[in-house]
């Protein structure tokens, strides 16, 4: 007697049917935000950039300061204010000799973050229209500020955060940080960020707000003990019935993060629990399904599914403008992207955390 095949087992039917529905969920938003995510794009308007006061908290930043600083101050902003915050190395005489405004960083409030007590001290002293922060890392390129000040103006937005372009330069540093762009630009539709009440986001590293906003809001004292104040910070503007506005700075604003593994491991940890609301067995569980719907089709050599994966990867780096031949060959670590990311989770699970020396409880 003939034995009848009944296909695969119903658990392969239903891990391969919920890999399908993820990347056909992904890959759609991807579609959307291909043709809804704003851009950066040069100033056609006289927008003008001395309205803005750009505000950089910075904590043993002298390396980075002295390649970010020159063309930011080029930028032609009402003032560039430089908070030194307790820096053990040369970042105040750097500054100081670039020709940035410095001022000096009193003791760490109680309850609060570093980040955040640095950002209040900064919005007080600040006099511009418009409040840009922005961390010490970040590239600003010639007519960065007059197109933020333009997107600002077409959104009429309380605040418009940026997400720069990423310039991963080693293979430690694409191992993980390709990891930001993926899930802001495949789980978030742009529409729906732009509904009030719905979904919020936003990126620390460029957060431009109208100083009439920030001061409503109680400036950074409304996300004071946020490790993730950026995503806190576009909720309470959502909250409180102000527009949020996000963009891609493409050409025009870039990041180098992290500038290793282990850098990249410790930046991502800070922020990896406060984006599972703080609940440690839902970042397991989370990673867990990264790696069934990315590694395990590799595994099993399904190419099929592991097309899905390398699709979205190469269409993240595409709305980012990430096109060099070595930012498209880290499509190929996608499916290991979950196993290189198991560090993050361990690190981030602990009771505290630790960043730029201080250590908080999480």
């Amino acid at each position: 007697m003939q034995r009848r095949d009944d296909g695969p087992p119903f658990a392969d039917r239903l891990i391969n049917g919920l890999t399908l529905g993820f990347f056909a969920v992904k890959l759609g938003t991807l579609l959307v935000n291909a043709f809804t995510f704003p851009r950066l794009k040069a100033a056609t308007d006289p927008a003008r950039p001395s309205r803005a006061s750009i505000l950089i908290p910075a904590r043993d930043e002298a390396h980075n300061l002295r390649e970010t600083l020159p063309p930011l101050l080029a930028q032609g902003a009402l003032e560039v204010i430089v908070l030194d915050d307790s820096s053990t190395d040369k970042t105040v005489e750097v500054a100081r000799e670039l020709g940035a405004r410095v001022i000096s960083g009193q003791p760490l409030a109680a309850g609060w973050v570093g980040k955040t007590w640095a950002c209040q001290q900064l919005g007080q002293a600040a006099h511009g229209e418009l409040l840009i922060f922005t961390d010490a890392d970040v590239h600003w390129h010639p007519g960065a500020l007059r197109a933020v000040v333009a997107e600002l103006e077409r959104t009429q937005a309380g605040l418009l955060s940026i997400f720069p372009r990423q310039d991963n330069r080693t293979l430690g540093e694409r191992l993980l940080t390709p990891q930001v762009d993926t899930t802001i630009l495949s789980l978030f539709p742009a529409p729906l960020l732009r509904l009030p009440y719905a979904a919020a986001a936003a990126n620390g590293q460029v957060m431009a707000f109208r100083r009439a906003t920030y001061e409503k809001l109680g400036g950074h004292a409304c996300v004071q003990a946020e490790l993730l104040e950026d995503v806190t910070f576009a909720r309470r503007v959502k909250g409180a019935g102000e527009r949020l506005s996000l963009a891609l700075g493409r050409e025009f604003i870039g990041v180098r993060m992290y500038q290793s593994y282990p850098q990249s491991v410790r930046g991502l940890a800070r922020s990896a629990l406060p984006l599972h609301g703080g609940r440690r067995e839902l970042l397991v569980v989370n990673t867990v399904l990264q790696a069934v719907f990315y590694t395990l089709p590799l595994l099993r050599r399904q190419r099929g599914l592991v097309a899905l994966g390398l699709l979205e990867s190469l269409a993240v780096r595409w709305l980012t403008g990430r096109n060099r031949t070595s930012e498209l060959a880290e499509v190929g670590m996608t499916p290991l992207q979950p196993l290189f990311y198991v560090p993050v989770v361990w690190t981030a699970i602990r009771k505290r955390t630790r960043w730029k020396g201080r250590e908080y409880e999480v």
